[in-house]
């Protein structure tokens, strides 16, 4: 029996042209795949991440799932806005007609708009919904917290706490004083991911607020992101909480300067400080490219 191929896309992120943001792999109902496939086709491709994407259904709900190079993410905020950007160009939607997509993963459904332009770059903006806060900064713990991301106690921001916040997965932001110390920030932690667990996180993003430019890194500390939409979501909630950000007002977060991948995320928050009701992460998606794996990995033995 010959192999059974399946068509992909590669497109950058929060990027306004090729070649910048954060790269991505959308297949679009592809064959039947395993787990295993799926993270064997990430792996093999080494886009930071790749998005498998069924649908739309009959009720209008396309079905994701997304992966990095180590495992499956409950949720990740750019393989949703590259997807949704995928879908609009594949539909044949007339130029500058807007599009609206409900995507579900396995921690959540969000809703995508997206708009195209005539040089053929898509916009798209993902509604991440309600965030949650944590209610106080991790209390004593800014020593530690600063050690370990490699900083001095004095390199965090005087003015704002670390708080955890979340959209589906839960961050905890670090804000720090300048661009000296972010540029200095790096996970010297041994065990990050149990130090992030002893505060009720699962990552953490290190924010520096007066030039709204983040870092974000593997819990491992190896691999840098080039633009954590996920994350993004969590800094516009944060700097609402804080007041930052104002009902609405849409901001620009830089992320990817550090690994020569520069890009810009569009993000707002919605309602009060004392009740977010619902953040949007939004970005420009520019296509690179659209490719065939011609053979697929084994499905993995029960």
């Amino acid at each position: 029996m010959a192999p059974i191929s399946t068509e992909y896309h590669h497109v950058d992120v929060f990027a306004d042209r090729p070649y910048t943001g954060n790269s991505l792999a959308v297949f679009i109902d592809p064959p039947a795949l395993d787990t295993g496939q799926m993270v064997r086709i990430t792996q093999e491709l080494r886009h930071f991440e790749t998005i498998f994407v069924t649908g739309p259904d009959t009720d209008g709900v396309a079905h994701a799932r997304v992966f990095d190079l180590f495992e499956e993410l409950a949720f990740a905020g750019h393989p949703v806005l590259g997807a949704a950007a995928v879908l609009h160009s594949t539909s044949g939607t007339p130029v500058d007609e807007e599009r609206r997509w409900t995507i579900a993963l396995s921690a959540r459904t969000v809703g995508v708009t997206t708009r195209g332009s005539t040089d053929g770059r898509i916009f798209a903006l993902l509604d991440q919904g309600r965030p949650e806060l944590a209610p106080d900064e991790p209390a004593g713990h800014r020593a530690k917290i600063a050690a370990a991301l490699g900083l001095a106690a004095h390199d965090l921001d005087a003015t704002l706490p670390p708080q955890v916040v979340s959209t589906g997965l839960r961050y905890l932001i670090v804000p720090v004083r300048d661009a000296d110390a972010l540029g200095r920030a790096r996970i010297e932690h041994a065990d990050f991911e149990d130090f992030l667990r002893g505060f009720g996180a699962e990552f953490a993003y290190v924010l520096d607020p007066a030039a709204l430019e983040g870092r974000h890194w593997n819990n491992d500390g190896v691999l840098e992101d080039v633009a954590t939409g996920s994350a993004a979501g969590c800094v516009a909630a944060y700097l609402m909480r804080h007041g930052r950000a104002h009902d609405g007002r849409e901001l620009t977060l830089s992320q990817g300067r550090f690994v020569g991948r520069p890009g810009s995320i569009t993000i707002a928050a919605h309602g009060r400080p004392d009740d977010i009701e619902r953040v949007t992460v939004g970005g420009t998606v520019s296509t690179v490219g659209t490719g065939t794996l011609r053979a697929l990995p084994p499905r993995q033995r029960p």
